[in-house]
């Protein structure tokens, strides 16, 4: 069992700024795939970014250019950093990482951006 909290969310003016954190209750040193998912009201949850072992990263074409995933390993933590936040930006955001092939997901943490 692995328990994943997610917190740094809040109210946003558009332009702005916030960095999530998502940490882990084991290591993530060796878990190769962690992710931020998004889910805004009557809309699927959707992928935001993913950061491998390798930090190799990946991003939705809609956030290219302003989120960056990070993974801090010392402290079983994962980072998203986002700017330039738009109001299609609100959702809840949740972390998820992959063990011995099952998902394990956060609470959520809710960002809402205003115009």
């Amino acid at each position: 069992q692995v328990q994943l909290v997610e917190s740094g969310g809040g109210l946003v003016q558009a332009g702005g700024s916030l960095r999530l954190s998502c940490r882990a209750s084991r290591s993530i040193f060796s878990i190769s795939d962690l992710g931020w998912y998004r889910q805004a009201p009557g809309n699927q949850r959707e992928l935001v970014a993913t950061i491998t072992t390798g930090r190799s990263t990946s991003y939705a074409d809609s956030v290219k250019g302003r989120f960056t995933i990070s993974r801090d390993n010392a402290k079983n933590t994962v980072y998203l950093e986002m700017n330039s936040l738009k109001p299609e930006d609100t959702a809840v955001y949740y972390c998820r990482l992959t063990l011995a092939r099952r998902d394990y997901w956060g609470q959520g943490t809710q960002v809402t951006v205003s115009s």
